[in-house]
């Protein structure tokens, strides 16, 4: 589980094709300090496990499926990746609850800076919808964010100058491809309201909670 707080901005140092899949060399510093082998790493928001590390770098390997459902094909030497660790039990949840599993990838639609914040508008699948709530948490490129703003198709984020500053949202342009994570609270109340919904009444309810004779 990964809170969307970003630790530090990495550079992929290497991709290498493997299969169908990639393998990626990432070089990072802070998170550097007690890393280890099956450690989990969000990268621009997507879930990796580290399989290899020096003192500088780390290495994951994604598959077929990652690769399908994220912007992680993309990369390419020299690249800056947001990057978080795994939230250690105990810390303070700053940000929401984030998996680093992708639900879509959606494009930047637009870019405004005011004075001092900055607003973007986020163009994503129609089909996605339900899960945007206003003032509601959604993870762009594995930043906790918050939407201000919505209608059937975009939504609209407002940053802060720190995090536009520390993050590789300051590079992100109109057109961009960009991962989305949508909240998980949302999905699982669906899930539950789907199957309530759907339920077929099988004739034992009444034995439920019914002294064992």
């Amino acid at each position: 589980m990964f809170t969307g707080l970003i630790e530090e901005i990495g550079t992929i140092d290497s991709v290498k094709n493997i299969g169908g899949g990639k393998h990626f060399t990432i070089a990072a510093k802070k998170i550097m300090d007690d890393l280890k082998i099956d450690d989990s790493v969000s990268i621009n928001g997507v879930c990796q496990t580290v399989v290899s590390h020096t003192d500088k770098t780390f290495e994951v390997t994604a598959v077929e499926e990652t690769l399908r459902k994220s912007t992680l094909g993309h990369f390419k030497n020299g690249d800056k990746v947001n990057l978080e660790r795994a939230a250690a039990v105990g810390d303070r949840l700053g940000g929401h609850i984030v998996q680093g599993h992708v639900d879509c990838v959606a494009y930047i639609k637009s870019i405004e800076k005011e004075q001092t914040g900055i607003l973007v508008w986020v163009e994503y699948p129609p089909e996605y919808n339900k899960y945007v709530v206003i003032h509601g948490s959604i993870a762009i490129e594995g930043v906790s964010l918050t939407v201000a703003r919505e209608n059937s198709s975009a939504f609209m984020v407002s940053i802060i100058p720190h995090t536009w500053d520390v993050t590789t949202l300051r590079t992100l342009k109109p057109g961009r491809k960009i991962n989305i994570e949508f909240d998980i609270l949302g999905k699982y109340i669906e899930k539950m309201l789907k199957r309530e919904k759907s339920y077929t009444p099988t004739g034992l309810e009444k034995f439920i909670d019914q002294p064992d004779w």
